[in-house]
C-alpha cells in the first residue's frame, strides 16, 4: 500500500466515524469541542520528542495527524474546506515561501531564510504588522521568544548580545525599586520586563526559553522527590526538618548527579547552567 492509499485509508476512516451509523463520540464532536484535544496531543508529541522515545513519537505523531483530519472533515460536512485544501494551502505556502529553493532567489544561511520568511509574510501575504501570526494561546516564555524573532528579522534588534546583558541588569534594578517602594502594580509589569528580557537573552544565546525551563522544571521535580526519597529513608517528614538541612542534602542530591547521571534523562552534551 502506497502512502497515498494509506492517507486516503484514514481519511475515509475518520467519514466512516462521522457518517450515519458511525461512533456517537465522534458524530457529536466540534471544532471547540477538540480544541483541548489537539493541545494535548501536541503537548504528547513534545514529551516523546523529549525523552527520546521515537516508537512512542511514531504514534503520538499519528494522533495529532488525527486531529488535522478530524477538523477537515467536521469543515467538509459543513461545505468550509476539505484535506485536500489544506494540503494545497500548506503546498502552496511552502513553495511560495521557500523562493529560494522552488525560485531563482539566493539564499545562504538560515538567517537570511528568516528574514525572507517574516518579509514574505508582510508583503506577499498581506499582513499587517510583521508580529501578526504568533498564537496569543502559546505559554508566554515562548510567545515572547516568537514575537521577538519576528521583530529582529524585519530589523528591530541589537547588534550583539553586549547591550543584553545591560537590559536584563537594569530590569533587575528596576525590579528591586519597585519593591522598595511596596508597588504591587509595578511589582509585576518589572517582574514581566525581566522575563521578557531573559526570553531575549535566551534567544542570542539560542537557547529555547519554553525548553530550558521545562528542563529546569524537571530536573527539579526528580531532585526534589529524591530528597523525599531521603527523609523516607529516615522516617522523618520534611516539614519537621530545618532549610538547612533539606539544603544539605540537596546538594548532595545533585553532586550525585554530577557523578552518576540519572538515567531516562537525554545526553546533552551541554552542561546544565545554574546549577
Amino acid at each position: 500500500m502506497t502512502s497515498d492509499d494509506r492517507f486516503a485509508k484514514l481519511v475515509q476512516i475518520m467519514a466512516s466515524l462521522r457518517g450515519s451509523g458511525g461512533c456517537p463520540w465522534d458524530r457529536q464532536q466540534t471544532h471547540e469541542s477538540l480544541r483541548q484535544h489537539l493541545l494535548e496531543e501536541t503537548y504528547e508529541v513534545i514529551e516523546a520528542i523529549d525523552e527520546g522515545r521515537y516508537s512512542a513519537l511514531a504514534d503520538e505523531l499519528g494522533d495529532l495527524l488525527l486531529q488535522v483530519i478530524f477538523h477537515a472533515q467536521m469543515a467538509s460536512e459543513r461545505d468550509k474546506f476539505t484535506i485536500d485544501d489544506v494540503i494545497d494551502n500548506i503546498t502552496d505556502k511552502l513553495i511560495r515561501r521557500h523562493p529560494h529553493v522552488f525560485g531563482d532567489l539566493q539564499i545562504d544561511t538560515a538567517a537570511e531564510q528568516i528574514v525572507q520568511w517574516e518579509t514574505s509574510k508582510v508583503e506577499r501575504e498581506g499582513k499587517k504588522s510583521a508580529l501578526d501570526g504568533v498564537p496569543r494561546e502559546l505559554p508566554a516564555l515562548l510567545r515572547a521568544c516568537r514575537l521577538q524573532g519576528k521583530a529582529s528579522a524585519v530589523g528591530f534588534d541589537w547588534a550583539n548580545i553586549a547591550p543584553v546583558w545591560d537590559k536584563v541588569q537594569e530590569e533587575i534594578d528596576e525590579l528591586k525599586r519597585a519593591v522598595q517602594r511596596s508597588d504591587d502594580d509595578q511589582v509585576e509589569e518589572e517582574l514581566g520586563d525581566l522575563l521578557f528580557a531573559v526570553v531575549n537573552l535566551s534567544r542570542f544565546l539560542a537557547v529555547n526559553p519554553e525548553d530550558a525551563l521545562r528542563r529546569t522544571i524537571v530536573k527539579f521535580e526528580r531532585r526534589f522527590k529524591r530528597v523525599e526519597k531521603q527523609f523516607r529513608r529516615k522516617k522523618r517528614s520534611m516539614s519537621q526538618a530545618s532549610l538547612e538541612e533539606m539544603d544539605r542534602i540537596w546538594e548532595q542530591v545533585k553532586q550525585e548527579e554530577k557523578q552518576v547521571p540519572p538515567s531516562g534523562i537525554s545526553q546533552d552534551p551541554k552542561k546544565e547552567k545554574g546549577d
